[in-house]
């Protein structure tokens, strides 16, 4: 190190950042070099497969899960840009940044060939096919051009690529492409030879493809079959000995078998942990809020009362529900807590308690043995004993902790092998608190768990939320079921009294 040193200076805050000599303001490099790979570098999740191997499924379950434990993540599943359109040029150069393109986040490499050009039949994917290949072959550029603006620009730290990438040369495009940046690249392939799973899942899936209106359902599956062994000509699986050195997990016949080779951090590592505790099998999951508890109809939060009269009447009502819908290995779970055992009991079934389902900790840090201090506390007594952390509290919900209490980024951590759990379930009914609710909502509506929208929606007690699950559909919100005397109305119940406003200016006290 040279004995002169120039002056410390305090830079912009980077995820990376590369010392240099010469004095530019910018690191100068020739095309092709790369970038060093830092342990927090970005990472780019890269699917393999044949058509209709579940990869957009698998692409969209993780992206919903990595931004669900506060990972930003967008699906590159590469959608379309007017850039796209026939005549346009599709060099990297040119793609409009993603921020300029889509409000949802998520890209399609399939619209962007629907942009270029009209799908006829599945000779646009023959291997032989030239001018398809350029196009196709162009679309992926654009494509990476955006996950650069993501990962760089936007300063995301995950990009899920969605396509087929089943040839040698294409994978290898992209780790040349990562190679440039600085990211890391983790391969999901999905490997199913079953025909009948292939089969089903052009049915469920492919049928309601853009390519596919108004087409005639055999036609469809006789023409994706057609584009499958297109694809199967040049597929060039991930290799145990060529690719060792390569990050990856192979998913085999739907999960029956899985092949993980150099998981390198924690974001792989958790990709994996999801991705063998998830599958395709059709299910329900129920969600609802126990009963009204005697502390419910008393306005006071927390504490382990049972239910009142009017909560009991509740349960009777859902288990009448819940019977008349016929649901088959129906699992029912609940937490520690009376209010929600009791309610479980009205169905007269074997239910599970889970501690991990308890309500947040605004009442007790389960990890220590003494109440928080506003255990079974009105909203307007915490605001007149506590009014610096009743402002907080409303300032930044989400990582707000309770005097010795919890906050929801502490839930959603304790919540995760609740998730892990009922992914690996069918039909499950979970009998839980507002806040758990809350957090579980976030994870099956696919909002970020920090979602502000999220955390200040109001749960009625009397209220049933239903999500189902096929391969073409994630998931479905039912409305609740309408009974005219007690059953899952969604108006809130008397006595309840909504959070009082903060009367005091935001705080401005450091960070716990």
């Amino acid at each position: 190190m040279s004995q002169e040193m120039g002056e410390l200076t305090q830079t912009r805050l980077q995820k990376i950042w590369i010392p240099h000599n010469g004095g530019n303001s910018r690191l100068q490099r020739r095309r092709g070099s790369s970038i060093p790979q830092f342990t927090n570098s970005p990472t780019m999740v890269i699917m393999v497969g044949l058509p209709a191997r579940g990869k957009t499924y698998i692409s969209t379950k993780l992206t919903r899960y990595l931004n669900w434990i506060g990972t930003p993540t967008k699906d590159c599943e590469l959608l379309g840009t007017p850039s796209c359109r026939s005549g346009s040029s599709l060099t990297p150069q040119n793609s409009c940044p993603v921020s300029q393109r889509l409000l949802l986040s998520v890209f399609n490499l399939g619209q962007y060939r629907r942009e270029a050009v009209s799908y006829k039949n599945y000779e646009f994917f023959l291997p032989d096919n030239m001018e398809a290949l350029l196009i196709r072959k162009q679309c992926a550029l654009a494509a990476l051009k955006d996950v650069h603006n993501y990962l760089s620009c936007e300063e995301g730290h995950v990009a899920v690529f969605d396509a087929t990438n089943t040839t040698r040369e294409r994978r290898s495009l992209i780790l040349q492409f990562a190679k440039e940046h600085g990211y890391k690249v983790f391969f999901i392939e999905s490997i199913c030879n079953d025909p009948d799973v292939i089969a089903e899942n052009i049915r469920q899936v492919k049928l309601g493809s853009p390519d596919y209106i108004d087409c005639d359902r055999e036609k469809v599956l006789e023409d994706f079959l057609k584009r499958i062994e297109c694809y199967e000509v040049n597929y060039q699986p991930l290799d145990d000995e060529l690719d060792s050195h390569l990050s990856y997990i192979k998913i085999f016949d739907v999960g029956t078998r899985y092949m993980v080779n150099r998981v390198q951090d924690h974001i792989q590592s958790r990709t994996v942990y999801y991705l063998m505790n998830i599958h395709v099998t059709p299910r329900s999951i129920y969600l609802c809020r126990h009963g009204e508890s005697e502390l419910n109809l008393r306005g006071r939060i927390g504490g382990d009362s049972g239910l009142s009269a009017r909560g009991k009447q509740y349960a009777y009502a859902l288990a009448n529900f819940i019977q008349s819908q016929g649901i088959s290995s129906l699992k029912v779970w609940t937490s520690h807590m009376k209010r929600t055992i009791q309610t479980a009991e009205a169905l007269g079934v074997p239910y599970e308690q889970w501690k991990a389902l308890n309500e947040i900790d605004a009442v007790r840090w389960r990890r220590m043995d003494f109440p928080g201090v506003c255990e079974e506390m009105t909203y307007e007594e915490i605001q007149e004993h506590y009014p610096e952390e009743f402002a907080l509290r409303d300032q930044d919900k989400y990582r707000y902790r309770y005097p010795k209490g919890e906050s929801y980024e502490d839930l959603v951590q304790r919540l995760e092998p609740v998730i892990m759990e009922l992914e690996r379930q069918e039909n499950v009914l979970v009998i839980c608190h507002q806040a758990v609710m809350r957090c579980l909502l976030a994870y099956f509506l696919d909002k970020s768990s920090g979602n502000k929208e999220r955390r200040k929606s109001h749960l009625p007690l009397r209220q049933l939320q239903t999500f189902s699950w096929t391969p073409s559909q994630l998931a479905v919100a039912h409305p609740p079921p309408s009974d005219s005397d007690h059953a899952a109305n969604s108006s809130p119940l008397p006595g309840i009294r909504p959070k009082p406003e903060p009367q005091l200016p935001a705080p401005t006290r450091p960070g716990r």
